[in-house]
Protein backbone atom coordinates (compact mmCIF):
# COMPACT_ATOMS: atom_id res chain seq x y z
CA UNK A 1 0.00 0.00 0.00
CA UNK A 2 2.73 2.48 1.00
CA UNK A 3 4.79 1.52 -2.03
CA UNK A 4 1.81 2.11 -4.35
CA UNK A 5 1.21 5.48 -2.70
CA UNK A 6 4.88 6.42 -3.14
CA UNK A 7 4.76 5.46 -6.82
CA UNK A 8 1.54 7.43 -7.33
CA UNK A 9 3.07 10.50 -5.67
CA UNK A 10 6.25 10.20 -7.73
CA UNK A 11 4.17 10.34 -10.92
CA UNK A 12 2.48 13.59 -9.97
CA UNK A 13 3.79 16.80 -11.56
CA UNK A 14 6.11 18.76 -9.30
CA UNK A 15 3.51 21.53 -9.07
CA UNK A 16 0.93 19.26 -7.49
CA UNK A 17 3.51 17.56 -5.29
CA UNK A 18 4.44 20.96 -3.86
CA UNK A 19 0.76 21.78 -3.34
CA UNK A 20 0.10 18.41 -1.68
CA UNK A 21 3.20 18.54 0.54
CA UNK A 22 2.64 22.13 1.63
CA UNK A 23 -1.04 21.39 2.36
CA UNK A 24 -0.27 18.27 4.36
CA UNK A 25 2.55 19.92 6.34
CA UNK A 26 0.53 23.05 7.15
CA UNK A 27 -2.51 20.98 8.11
CA UNK A 28 -0.45 18.75 10.38
CA UNK A 29 1.06 21.80 12.05
CA UNK A 30 -2.38 23.41 12.38
CA UNK A 31 -3.92 20.23 13.82
CA UNK A 32 -1.04 19.83 16.25
CA UNK A 33 -1.33 23.45 17.34
CA UNK A 34 -5.12 23.19 17.74
CA UNK A 35 -4.83 19.92 19.64
CA UNK A 36 -2.40 21.47 22.11
CA UNK A 37 -4.60 24.57 22.35
CA UNK A 38 -7.77 22.52 22.86
CA UNK A 39 -6.23 20.35 25.57
CA UNK A 40 -4.85 23.45 27.29
CA UNK A 41 -8.20 25.30 27.24
CA UNK A 42 -10.12 22.19 28.32
CA UNK A 43 -7.70 21.59 31.21
CA UNK A 44 -7.90 25.24 32.25
CA UNK A 45 -11.73 25.20 32.28
CA UNK A 46 -11.83 21.92 34.23
CA UNK A 47 -9.30 23.27 36.67
CA UNK A 48 -11.38 26.43 37.19
CA UNK A 49 -14.43 24.25 37.89
CA UNK A 50 -12.46 22.22 40.41
CA UNK A 51 -11.17 25.35 42.16
CA UNK A 52 -14.72 26.71 42.43
CA UNK A 53 -15.92 23.43 43.99
CA UNK A 54 -13.00 23.39 46.42
CA UNK A 55 -13.79 26.96 47.50
CA UNK A 56 -17.41 25.98 48.12
CA UNK A 57 -16.33 22.94 50.12
CA UNK A 58 -13.94 25.08 52.17
CA UNK A 59 -16.69 27.67 52.88
CA UNK A 60 -19.09 24.98 54.10
CA UNK A 61 -16.42 23.39 56.26
CA UNK A 62 -15.49 26.79 57.73
CA UNK A 63 -19.17 27.43 58.53
CA UNK A 64 -19.48 24.26 60.61
CA UNK A 65 -16.12 24.84 62.28
CA UNK A 66 -17.35 28.24 63.49
CA UNK A 67 -20.41 26.55 64.98
CA UNK A 68 -18.13 24.08 66.68
CA UNK A 69 -19.84 24.20 70.04
CA UNK A 70 -23.33 23.83 68.67
CA UNK A 71 -22.69 21.81 65.54
CA UNK A 72 -24.62 18.79 66.63
CA UNK A 73 -26.38 16.48 64.15
CA UNK A 74 -29.58 18.40 64.62
CA UNK A 75 -27.95 21.73 63.62
CA UNK A 76 -26.35 20.12 60.62
CA UNK A 77 -29.66 18.70 59.53
CA UNK A 78 -31.13 22.23 59.72
CA UNK A 79 -28.32 23.82 57.62
CA UNK A 80 -30.13 23.41 54.31
CA UNK A 81 -30.92 27.11 54.02
CA UNK A 82 -27.23 27.94 54.39
CA UNK A 83 -26.22 25.40 51.74
CA UNK A 84 -28.78 26.81 49.32
CA UNK A 85 -26.82 30.09 49.39
CA UNK A 86 -23.80 28.32 47.90
CA UNK A 87 -25.37 25.95 45.45
CA UNK A 88 -24.97 26.71 41.74
CA UNK A 89 -27.06 25.69 38.78
CA UNK A 90 -26.94 21.98 37.99
CA UNK A 91 -25.10 21.23 41.23
CA UNK A 92 -25.76 18.85 44.12
CA UNK A 93 -24.46 19.36 47.72
CA UNK A 94 -24.82 16.62 50.28
CA UNK A 95 -23.62 16.18 53.89
CA UNK A 96 -23.18 12.53 54.80
CA UNK A 97 -22.69 10.92 58.18
CA UNK A 98 -19.93 8.39 58.84
CA UNK A 99 -22.02 5.57 57.37
CA UNK A 100 -22.54 7.47 54.13
CA UNK A 101 -26.17 8.27 54.78
CA UNK A 102 -27.22 11.73 53.57
CA UNK A 103 -28.04 14.10 56.46
CA UNK A 104 -28.63 17.20 54.31
CA UNK A 105 -29.19 17.27 50.54
CA UNK A 106 -29.50 20.40 48.41
CA UNK A 107 -29.96 19.99 44.63
CA UNK A 108 -30.33 22.45 41.77
CA UNK A 109 -31.58 20.53 38.72
CA UNK A 110 -29.32 17.56 39.38
CA UNK A 111 -31.01 14.26 40.44
CA UNK A 112 -29.57 12.69 43.60
CA UNK A 113 -29.76 9.18 42.14
CA UNK A 114 -27.15 9.93 39.50
CA UNK A 115 -24.36 9.59 42.09
CA UNK A 116 -24.28 7.13 44.95
CA UNK A 117 -23.32 8.78 48.29
CA UNK A 118 -19.95 7.71 49.69
CA UNK A 119 -18.16 8.62 52.93
CA UNK A 120 -14.44 9.44 52.69
CA UNK A 121 -11.58 10.07 55.11
CA UNK A 122 -9.62 12.41 52.84
CA UNK A 123 -10.24 14.71 49.90
CA UNK A 124 -11.43 12.85 46.79
CA UNK A 125 -12.05 14.10 43.26
CA UNK A 126 -13.69 12.06 40.47
CA UNK A 127 -14.81 12.45 36.85
CA UNK A 128 -17.75 10.13 36.19
CA UNK A 129 -20.43 9.64 33.55
CA UNK A 130 -24.11 8.94 34.07
CA UNK A 131 -25.31 7.85 30.67
CA UNK A 132 -24.55 11.00 28.54
CA UNK A 133 -24.06 13.32 31.49
CA UNK A 134 -20.54 14.23 32.53
CA UNK A 135 -20.21 14.80 36.28
CA UNK A 136 -17.41 16.12 38.48
CA UNK A 137 -17.52 14.83 42.08
CA UNK A 138 -15.62 16.36 45.01
CA UNK A 139 -15.75 14.78 48.49
CA UNK A 140 -14.06 16.00 51.63
CA UNK A 141 -14.22 14.96 55.34
CA UNK A 142 -15.91 17.18 57.96
CA UNK A 143 -15.23 16.79 61.74
CA UNK A 144 -16.66 18.70 64.71
CA UNK A 145 -16.86 17.80 68.39
CA UNK A 146 -20.19 16.06 67.94
CA UNK A 147 -20.25 15.19 64.21
CA UNK A 148 -18.06 13.39 61.75
CA UNK A 149 -19.00 12.87 58.12
CA UNK A 150 -18.44 13.93 54.49
CA UNK A 151 -19.25 16.99 52.42
CA UNK A 152 -20.10 15.91 48.85
CA UNK A 153 -20.35 18.38 45.96
CA UNK A 154 -21.36 17.18 42.48
CA UNK A 155 -21.30 19.41 39.37
CA UNK A 156 -22.82 18.68 36.00
CA UNK A 157 -20.17 19.66 33.40
CA UNK A 158 -22.71 20.12 30.62
CA UNK A 159 -21.78 23.80 30.14
CA UNK A 160 -18.06 23.05 30.15
CA UNK A 161 -18.59 20.25 27.60
CA UNK A 162 -20.72 22.56 25.48
CA UNK A 163 -18.00 25.21 25.50
CA UNK A 164 -15.41 22.55 24.64
CA UNK A 165 -17.55 21.26 21.77
CA UNK A 166 -17.98 24.79 20.46
CA UNK A 167 -14.21 25.39 20.59
CA UNK A 168 -13.64 22.06 18.85
CA UNK A 169 -16.15 22.95 16.14
CA UNK A 170 -14.46 26.31 15.54
CA UNK A 171 -11.08 24.59 15.36
CA UNK A 172 -12.36 21.99 12.90
CA UNK A 173 -13.89 24.72 10.75
CA UNK A 174 -10.59 26.58 10.89
CA UNK A 175 -8.77 23.36 9.97
CA UNK A 176 -10.97 22.94 6.90
CA UNK A 177 -10.32 26.56 6.00
CA UNK A 178 -6.61 26.02 6.52
CA UNK A 179 -6.69 23.09 4.06
CA UNK A 180 -8.18 25.38 1.43
CA UNK A 181 -5.84 28.29 2.21
CA UNK A 182 -2.74 26.09 2.41
CA UNK A 183 -3.69 24.49 -0.92
CA UNK A 184 -4.13 27.94 -2.44
CA UNK A 185 -0.85 29.05 -0.89
CA UNK A 186 0.82 25.92 -2.26
CA UNK A 187 -0.44 26.76 -5.74
CA UNK A 188 0.92 30.31 -5.49
CA UNK A 189 4.22 29.05 -4.07
CA UNK A 190 4.59 26.34 -6.71
CA UNK A 191 3.85 28.85 -9.45
CA UNK A 192 6.45 31.24 -8.09
CA UNK A 193 9.04 28.49 -7.69
CA UNK A 194 8.35 26.68 -10.95
CA UNK A 195 7.99 29.68 -13.26
CA UNK A 196 11.80 30.07 -13.63
CA UNK A 197 12.16 26.29 -14.11
CA UNK A 198 9.40 26.32 -16.75
CA UNK A 199 11.16 29.24 -18.39
CA UNK A 200 14.38 27.20 -18.36
CA UNK A 201 12.58 24.20 -19.91
CA UNK A 202 11.04 26.42 -22.61
CA UNK A 203 14.44 27.93 -23.35
CA UNK A 204 15.98 24.46 -23.74
CA UNK A 205 13.14 23.53 -26.11
CA UNK A 206 13.69 26.76 -28.06
CA UNK A 207 17.40 26.00 -28.29
CA UNK A 208 16.52 22.69 -29.97
CA UNK A 209 14.31 24.41 -32.55
CA UNK A 210 15.74 27.92 -32.97
CA UNK A 211 19.43 27.62 -32.18
CA UNK A 212 21.93 28.28 -29.41
CA UNK A 213 21.32 32.02 -29.17
CA UNK A 214 18.25 31.54 -26.91
CA UNK A 215 18.70 32.53 -23.25
CA UNK A 216 16.68 32.43 -20.03
CA UNK A 217 15.21 35.80 -19.10
CA UNK A 218 17.44 37.11 -16.27
CA UNK A 219 15.98 37.54 -12.77
CA UNK A 220 17.32 40.05 -10.27
CA UNK A 221 16.12 38.66 -6.93
CA UNK A 222 19.48 36.98 -6.20
CA UNK A 223 18.06 33.66 -5.03
CA UNK A 224 19.01 30.09 -5.98
CA UNK A 225 16.78 30.07 -9.05
CA UNK A 226 18.26 33.37 -10.23
CA UNK A 227 21.74 31.90 -9.87
CA UNK A 228 20.60 28.77 -11.74
CA UNK A 229 19.36 30.95 -14.61
CA UNK A 230 22.62 32.93 -14.58
CA UNK A 231 24.76 29.77 -14.62
CA UNK A 232 22.63 28.30 -17.42
CA UNK A 233 23.04 31.44 -19.53
CA UNK A 234 26.76 31.47 -18.79
CA UNK A 235 27.03 27.82 -19.78
CA UNK A 236 25.13 28.51 -23.01
CA UNK A 237 27.46 31.43 -23.75
CA UNK A 238 30.42 29.10 -23.40
CA UNK A 239 28.76 26.37 -25.48
CA UNK A 240 27.84 28.85 -28.18
CA UNK A 241 31.39 30.20 -28.18
CA UNK A 242 32.76 26.64 -28.41
CA UNK A 243 30.32 25.85 -31.22
CA UNK A 244 31.31 28.99 -33.06
CA UNK A 245 34.99 28.14 -32.57
CA UNK A 246 34.40 24.68 -33.97
CA UNK A 247 32.44 26.11 -36.90
CA UNK A 248 35.13 28.71 -37.48
CA UNK A 249 37.81 26.02 -37.28
CA UNK A 250 36.08 23.95 -39.97
CA UNK A 251 35.47 26.98 -42.17
CA UNK A 252 39.04 28.25 -41.75
CA UNK A 253 40.54 24.83 -42.37
CA UNK A 254 38.36 24.32 -45.44
CA UNK A 255 39.27 27.74 -46.77
CA UNK A 256 43.00 27.43 -46.21
CA UNK A 257 43.30 23.82 -47.38
CA UNK A 258 41.35 24.49 -50.56
CA UNK A 259 44.23 26.47 -52.14
CA UNK A 260 47.00 23.85 -51.70
CA UNK A 261 44.60 21.12 -52.72
CA UNK A 262 43.69 23.03 -55.88
CA UNK A 263 47.36 23.52 -56.72
CA UNK A 264 48.12 19.84 -56.07
CA UNK A 265 45.14 18.84 -58.21
CA UNK A 266 46.37 21.05 -61.04
CA UNK A 267 49.88 19.58 -60.97
CA UNK A 268 48.55 16.04 -60.76
CA UNK A 269 46.38 16.75 -63.82
CA UNK A 270 49.47 18.12 -65.54
CA UNK A 271 51.35 14.97 -64.65
CA UNK A 272 48.55 12.85 -66.00
CA UNK A 273 48.66 14.64 -69.35
CA UNK A 274 52.35 15.28 -69.99
CA UNK A 275 54.38 14.32 -66.93
CA UNK A 276 54.84 10.70 -67.95
CA UNK A 277 56.88 11.71 -71.00
CA UNK A 278 58.42 15.00 -69.85
CA UNK A 279 60.93 14.70 -66.92
CA UNK A 280 61.01 18.47 -66.46
CA UNK A 281 57.22 18.68 -65.97
CA UNK A 282 57.44 15.67 -63.65
CA UNK A 283 60.10 17.32 -61.44
CA UNK A 284 58.28 20.68 -61.33
CA UNK A 285 54.93 19.11 -60.49
CA UNK A 286 56.33 16.79 -57.83
CA UNK A 287 58.26 19.64 -56.18
CA UNK A 288 55.15 21.86 -56.20
CA UNK A 289 52.98 19.06 -54.82
CA UNK A 290 55.52 18.40 -52.07
CA UNK A 291 55.64 22.09 -51.14
CA UNK A 292 51.86 22.27 -50.96
CA UNK A 293 51.77 19.09 -48.88
CA UNK A 294 54.26 20.63 -46.44
CA UNK A 295 52.16 23.77 -46.39
CA UNK A 296 49.04 21.72 -45.62
CA UNK A 297 50.91 19.95 -42.84
CA UNK A 298 51.95 23.31 -41.38
CA UNK A 299 48.37 24.62 -41.53
CA UNK A 300 47.04 21.52 -39.76
CA UNK A 301 49.71 21.74 -37.06
CA UNK A 302 49.03 25.42 -36.45
CA UNK A 303 45.29 24.83 -36.36
CA UNK A 304 45.82 22.16 -33.71
CA UNK A 305 48.07 24.53 -31.75
CA UNK A 306 45.39 27.22 -31.94
CA UNK A 307 42.70 24.79 -30.74
CA UNK A 308 44.85 23.71 -27.81
CA UNK A 309 45.55 27.35 -26.95
CA UNK A 310 41.81 28.06 -26.83
CA UNK A 311 40.73 25.00 -24.87
CA UNK A 312 43.48 23.91 -22.49
CA UNK A 313 43.29 25.50 -19.00
CA UNK A 314 46.58 27.11 -18.09
CA UNK A 315 46.12 27.77 -14.36
CA UNK A 316 47.06 24.28 -13.19
CA UNK A 317 50.34 24.34 -15.19
CA UNK A 318 51.52 27.81 -14.19
CA UNK A 319 54.91 28.22 -12.54
CA UNK A 320 56.85 31.11 -11.12
CA UNK A 321 59.68 31.96 -13.52
CA UNK A 322 62.24 34.74 -13.65
CA UNK A 323 61.10 36.83 -16.60
CA UNK A 324 64.61 38.06 -17.45
CA UNK A 325 66.27 34.63 -17.30
CA UNK A 326 63.57 32.89 -19.33
CA UNK A 327 63.45 35.56 -22.04
CA UNK A 328 67.24 35.53 -22.37
CA UNK A 329 67.33 31.73 -22.56
CA UNK A 330 64.72 31.72 -25.36
CA UNK A 331 66.59 34.47 -27.26
CA UNK A 332 69.83 32.49 -27.08
CA UNK A 333 68.15 29.42 -28.56
CA UNK A 334 66.49 31.44 -31.30
CA UNK A 335 69.72 33.28 -32.23
CA UNK A 336 71.55 29.95 -32.54
CA UNK A 337 68.88 28.74 -35.00
CA UNK A 338 69.10 31.97 -37.09
CA UNK A 339 72.81 32.84 -37.36
CA UNK A 340 72.21 35.23 -40.27
CA UNK A 341 70.09 37.50 -38.06
CA UNK A 342 71.23 39.86 -35.34
CA UNK A 343 69.04 39.48 -32.23
CA UNK A 344 69.57 42.44 -29.90
CA UNK A 345 68.21 42.38 -26.38
CA UNK A 346 67.83 45.00 -23.66
CA UNK A 347 66.28 43.48 -20.54
CA UNK A 348 65.92 46.14 -17.84
CA UNK A 349 64.55 44.01 -15.02
CA UNK A 350 65.88 42.20 -11.96
CA UNK A 351 66.49 38.45 -11.96
CA UNK A 352 64.26 38.17 -8.89
CA UNK A 353 61.16 39.62 -10.58
CA UNK A 354 58.88 36.72 -11.41
CA UNK A 355 55.76 36.11 -13.44
CA UNK A 356 53.31 33.22 -13.18
CA UNK A 357 53.05 31.53 -16.60
CA UNK A 358 53.13 28.14 -18.27
CA UNK A 359 56.84 28.04 -19.20
CA UNK A 360 56.60 26.24 -22.55
CA UNK A 361 53.72 28.54 -23.59
CA UNK A 362 55.81 31.62 -22.78
CA UNK A 363 58.56 30.16 -24.96
CA UNK A 364 56.05 29.45 -27.73
CA UNK A 365 54.74 33.03 -27.57
CA UNK A 366 58.25 34.46 -27.88
CA UNK A 367 59.19 32.09 -30.72
CA UNK A 368 56.04 32.98 -32.70
CA UNK A 369 56.76 36.70 -32.34
CA UNK A 370 60.46 36.29 -33.18
CA UNK A 371 59.64 34.06 -36.16
CA UNK A 372 57.20 36.69 -37.49
CA UNK A 373 59.82 39.38 -36.99
CA UNK A 374 62.41 37.36 -38.94
CA UNK A 375 60.00 36.62 -41.82
CA UNK A 376 59.28 40.29 -42.37
CA UNK A 377 62.82 41.63 -41.71
CA UNK A 378 64.63 39.84 -44.54
CA UNK A 379 66.24 43.08 -45.70
CA UNK A 380 67.60 44.43 -42.40
CA UNK A 381 68.37 41.05 -40.72
CA UNK A 382 67.87 42.74 -37.35
CA UNK A 383 65.42 41.93 -34.55
CA UNK A 384 65.34 43.72 -31.22
CA UNK A 385 63.79 42.52 -27.94
CA UNK A 386 63.24 44.87 -25.00
CA UNK A 387 62.08 43.88 -21.52
CA UNK A 388 61.28 46.18 -18.64
CA UNK A 389 59.17 46.49 -15.54
CA UNK A 390 56.24 48.86 -15.94
CA UNK A 391 54.28 49.28 -12.73
CA UNK A 392 52.97 45.88 -11.61
CA UNK A 393 53.72 44.27 -14.98
CA UNK A 394 56.61 42.96 -17.04
CA UNK A 395 56.52 44.38 -20.56
CA UNK A 396 58.20 42.61 -23.48
CA UNK A 397 58.61 44.34 -26.87
CA UNK A 398 59.59 42.37 -29.99
CA UNK A 399 60.66 44.88 -32.65
CA UNK A 400 61.44 44.30 -36.31
CA UNK A 401 62.57 46.85 -38.93
CA UNK A 402 60.86 45.32 -41.93
CA UNK A 403 57.99 46.25 -44.24
CA UNK A 404 55.56 47.16 -41.46
CA UNK A 405 51.76 46.87 -41.55
CA UNK A 406 49.32 49.37 -43.07
CA UNK A 407 47.10 51.12 -40.53
CA UNK A 408 43.93 49.61 -42.04
CA UNK A 409 45.22 46.08 -41.38
CA UNK A 410 46.48 46.50 -37.81
CA UNK A 411 43.09 45.83 -36.09
CA UNK A 412 42.79 42.46 -37.86
CA UNK A 413 46.25 40.94 -37.54
CA UNK A 414 45.20 38.75 -34.57
CA UNK A 415 42.32 37.20 -36.55
CA UNK A 416 42.73 33.67 -37.84
CA UNK A 417 44.29 33.34 -41.30
CA UNK A 418 44.54 37.08 -41.71
CA UNK A 419 47.49 38.03 -43.88
CA UNK A 420 48.46 41.61 -44.74
CA UNK A 421 50.12 40.84 -48.08
CA UNK A 422 48.68 37.48 -49.01
CA UNK A 423 50.94 36.83 -51.97
CA UNK A 424 54.13 37.69 -50.08
CA UNK A 425 53.00 35.89 -46.94
CA UNK A 426 52.40 32.77 -48.98
CA UNK A 427 55.87 32.96 -50.46
CA UNK A 428 57.32 33.30 -46.95
CA UNK A 429 55.33 30.31 -45.65
CA UNK A 430 52.88 32.33 -43.54
CA UNK A 431 49.48 30.88 -42.70
CA UNK A 432 47.99 33.81 -40.80
CA UNK A 433 47.69 31.76 -37.61
CA UNK A 434 50.83 32.71 -35.69
CA UNK A 435 49.63 35.93 -34.07
CA UNK A 436 46.21 34.40 -33.40
CA UNK A 437 47.88 31.54 -31.51
CA UNK A 438 50.13 33.98 -29.64
CA UNK A 439 47.14 36.10 -28.60
CA UNK A 440 45.25 33.07 -27.24
CA UNK A 441 48.33 31.88 -25.31
CA UNK A 442 48.95 35.34 -23.82
CA UNK A 443 45.35 35.61 -22.65
CA UNK A 444 45.47 32.08 -21.21
CA UNK A 445 48.42 33.23 -19.09
CA UNK A 446 46.53 36.32 -17.85
CA UNK A 447 48.55 38.67 -20.07
CA UNK A 448 47.84 41.29 -22.71
CA UNK A 449 49.16 41.68 -26.25
CA UNK A 450 49.07 44.64 -28.61
CA UNK A 451 50.74 45.69 -31.86
CA UNK A 452 51.90 48.99 -33.33
CA UNK A 453 53.37 49.37 -36.79
CA UNK A 454 54.48 51.90 -39.33
CA UNK A 455 54.58 50.94 -42.96
CA UNK A 456 58.11 50.55 -44.38
CA UNK A 457 59.63 51.22 -40.93
CA UNK A 458 58.79 48.20 -38.80
CA UNK A 459 56.50 46.62 -36.26
CA UNK A 460 56.49 46.38 -32.46
CA UNK A 461 54.53 43.64 -30.67
CA UNK A 462 54.07 44.32 -26.94
CA UNK A 463 53.27 41.59 -24.42
CA UNK A 464 52.50 42.36 -20.76
CA UNK A 465 52.31 39.86 -17.87
CA UNK A 466 51.42 40.72 -14.26
CA UNK A 467 54.28 40.49 -11.78
CA UNK A 468 54.01 38.09 -8.86
CA UNK A 469 54.35 39.45 -5.32
CA UNK A 470 56.55 36.48 -4.52
CA UNK A 471 60.20 36.91 -5.53
CA UNK A 472 62.69 34.19 -6.34
CA UNK A 473 65.63 34.01 -3.91
CA UNK A 474 68.94 35.35 -5.09
CA UNK A 475 71.56 32.69 -5.88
Amino acid sequence: MMEQLRIALSRLPIKWRIVLMSTVILCLLFVLYNAVQFVTIRSWLTNQEQLSMKRTLAQIDDYFQEKKGTADPELISKSQSYLEKWIEKKQLIRILDQSGTPVVTVSNHLPTEWVEPESVQRLQQLNIWHEDEHLLVLRGPIATDQFRGTIEIINNLELLDHISDLILFVMLAAAIGSVFLSGLGGLVLSKQLLTPIQSLAETIQNIKTRGMHERVRPMNNNDELSRLAWHFNDMMDQLEAAFQQQKQFVEDASHELRTPLTIMKGHLSLLQRWGKDDPEVLDISLEAALQEFQRMDGIVQELLELTRAETQPATALMESVSAKSYIQHTLNRFAAAHPSFTVESELEMAETETIAVVPFQLEQILLILLDNAVKYSSETFLVRVEGKRRGAHVEINVIDFGMGIPDRDVPYVFDRFYRVDKARSRQQGGTGLGLSIAKRLVERNQGQISITSKENEGTTVTVRFPLEEKRLPLT
